[in-house]
């Protein structure tokens, strides 16, 4: 019998459940908005109510897996301190959800980042390798390691953290406090205040014809479009990017001798703007000896990953659990 688990992506605006096939793949998907700002308590709600809706319809589905921001645990039971998740400290989320549902389910939760990586691994883009490095450009900068088809978790759980690796120890800060991380560059706010600045005198940009006025309402999505479009000062602002992210990339490839990096989220659907100036940043930071092998290559199966890989998560653990009980 092909195993089903539920895959579910928990993002600060919208939840998104997947049923996902061990063999097929996404089957099915369902959406509904967060409700973050009414506290863990409803953000629960919602997730059992759509693990419900999943699990009535599928009676064999084998587990949950939750893909979520913040600090996981080793167990992978509690999520402490998502950022865009006002009020959560420390919640057990295998409790919550067990206590909420009509009978005992599997469930496991793991950083969002990981679990898309792990998506990648098995559906996507990463099935060519069988260890790179993920990177994730969304609201922040996301980080998984892959190693040998499964996430490598460090000593405590909370590898890949590259969104908070510095590039420049007096450079801007992240939300992390970190003085020069990646995400200080690269995460959707910093990044649209950058493109504000450098495009705002640049009166022949077509941003001006995108954004709000004085260019408030400018997003990196307008810079892809405009990049498109052929405008010169978009696809500056674009490469920038691309420079930093390989900045950060070539000293992780030093770190960990792994050559193969995927980049997802919504930033990368801008694609070789971006990946083509991080591509010979990147040789620029990385030692000559490492040079064989090196590739970037961009996520084709955009955000549906994180639900990929959080149904697989409860795959690989059904293998992992049956394997030590012989």
């Amino acid at each position: 019998m092909i195993r089903k688990a539920i895959g579910i992506d928990l993002g600060g605006t919208a939840i998104k459940a997947g049923l996902v096939s061990e063999s097929e793949g996404l089957l099915e998907e369902l959406s509904i908005p967060t409700d973050a700002e009414e506290g863990h308590h409803r953000v629960l709600d919602r997730i059992a109510g759509l693990i419900s809706d999943f699990s009535s319809r599928f009676p064999d589905v084998v587990g949950v897996g939750v893909g979520s921001p913040g600090a996981i645990n080793w167990d992978r039971t509690t999520v402490s301190s998502p950022p865009n998740f006002p009020g959560w400290q420390t919640v057990h989320i295998e409790n919550e959800l067990t206590a909420r549902l009509s009978r005992p389910i599997t469930t496991l939760v793991e950083n969002d980042a990981n679990v898309a990586a792990l998506g990648s691994a098995h559906y996507g883009a990463g099935q060519r390798f069988n260890s790179f490095i993920m990177v994730t450009l969304g609201t922040g900068v996301g980080g998984a390691i892959i190693y040998q088809n499964k996430i490598f978790r460090g000593a405590t759980g909370a590898a890949g953290e590259i969104g908070h690796m510095t590039i420049d120890y007096e450079g801007p800060f992240a939300r992390s406090g970190v003085a020069g991380a990646i995400e200080a560059y690269l995460g959707q706010r910093f990044l649209s205040r950058h493109a504000r600045y450098r495009l705002i005198n640049k009166k022949d940009s077509l941003i001006h014809r995108m954004a709000a006025a004085d260019l408030k309402g400018i997003t990196p999505k307008m810079l892809h479009e405009a990049a498109e479009l052929g405008d010169e000062g978009a696809k500056e602002v674009l490469a920038w990017a691309g420079h930093k992210l390989g900045c950060v990339l070539g000293s992780a490839v030093n770190l960990l001798d792994i050559r193969k990096i995927v980049v997802g989220g919504g930033l990368s659907a801008a694609g070789d703007y971006i990946l083509d100036s991080a591509r010979s940043t990147m040789l620029q930071f990385v030692t000559p000896a490492l040079h064989e092998g090196l590739e970037l290559i961009q996520e084709t199966r955009g955000n549906d990953v994180g639900m990929l890989g959080a149904g697989h998560l409860v795959f690989q653990y059904l293998d992992e659990k049956g394997n030590s009980s012989e």
